[in-house]
């Protein structure tokens, strides 16, 4: 397993992280506990988890991703781990949590209580990487910051990122950094796939002039591009299935973004160049991800053991000229097919 710094600060990570977000839902507790462990067997030393999860979110379910990675914790040595988590903000309407007042910001009073929460939860005196989940363009960056800061100060939190984050908001929190010597965000989480390449334009020239390290999530385009959904199959447990068939307006929404003609073609000739080179297309997403220069780590997710092993694949995968010519032909052709007139925006 690779590893690479994560932005500025002194956190070095495996160029794969263990994503969180099924557990306790669509993954119980023993099968949580398998997946983690074979994370570390096979290298990986990162985890990323928020203080919303599991996924779909809800409020009886609220934190009980952070509980189970804690309990998991306990039997190992805290400073082997590299442990993320994130804070709600307003969530873009999509969820607020059942504490706070059931309204959330990035402001110095909710930042502090939801760490506080987190540290909780995880049964740890640290976080090593502490990120804003949803953006709050309407907070005064000063603020928000600033209770990150205060956070690193106590020794409770190591390092900051963002989440879901735009250039401009990435690039306003840097210059409010600098302006007013506070902590700066030396990571961002985003949705960056091969049908989602958006990251690759303005994103990834802020991240290499910045110094700020991109953690892609969704690598496999919210399972799309497994191809269990080709051919307008919605098999049973998959999220956007779910999503499609008794979820709100705006899961329903969302899901139909990944889910259009575009996305399965796209995955049906990305399926294709992966047979000719001997992997899974999971493995040949999860590969692609992790060579752009940008990004530190990509964060992979699993229900169950197999669709681990899976993405574990692509660790020592390295893909060649004319595999990424190829795919880069596919883009070309198919440019951005999450969006309905192939402009790279969502």
């Amino acid at each position: 397993m690779n590893r690479k710094r994560l932005g500025r600060s002194g956190l070095v990570v495996t160029d794969i992280c263990m994503g969180t977000m099924t557990f306790g839902l669509q993954a119980d507790e023993k099968t949580s506990f398998a997946i983690m462990d074979r994370a570390v067997e096979a290298g990986i030393d990162f985890f990323d988890a928020a203080e919303m999860y599991p996924v779909p979110p809800s409020a009886e379910l609220f934190g009980v991703t952070e509980q189970i990675v804690g309990k998991w914790m306990k039997g190992r040595t805290r400073g082997e781990l590299i442990i993320a988590t994130k804070v709600t903000g307003p969530g873009h309407g999509w969820f607020r949590p059942p504490i706070r007042g059931g309204f959330t910001a990035l402001d110095r009073h909710q930042i502090i209580r939801a760490c506080e929460d987190s540290l909780k939860r995880l049964q740890t005196d640290y976080i090593d990487l502490y990120q804003t989940h949803w953006p709050d363009h309407g907070m005064r960056q000063e603020e928000t910051l600033g209770a990150l800061t205060e956070l690193i100060q106590q020794g409770k939190v190591r390092a900051i990122g963002c989440s879901n984050e735009t250039s401009w908001g990435l690039m306003k929190n840097l210059w409010a950094s600098e302006n007013h010597s506070l902590a700066r965000f030396d990571s961002v989480q985003n949705n960056f796939s091969l049908i989602n390449r958006r990251c690759e334009s303005e994103l990834a020239q802020v991240c290499r002039m910045e110094g700020v390290s991109l953690l892609p999530y969704s690598p496999l385009g919210g399972g799309v591009l497994t191809g269990k959904y080709n051919q307008g199959a919605l098999p049973d447990g998959a999220r956007f299935s779910h999503y499609m068939k008794h979820g709100e307006p705006r899961q329903k929404k969302m899901a139909a973004r990944f889910l259009n003609d575009r996305t399965i073609e796209t995955t049906v000739r990305l399926q294709e160049i992966a047979k000719d080179i001997g992997v899974t297309v999971t493995a040949l997403a999860v590969a692609w991800s992790k060579q752009h220069d940008f990004v530190a780590s990509t964060i992979i997710g699993a229900t169950n053991l197999v669709q681990l092993e899976e993405s574990l694949a692509a660790a020592d995968l390295v893909l060649s000229a004319e595999t990424l010519r190829k795919i880069n032909e596919i883009d070309e052709e198919i440019p951005c097919p999450m969006t309905e007139d192939g402009l790279r925006r969502l």
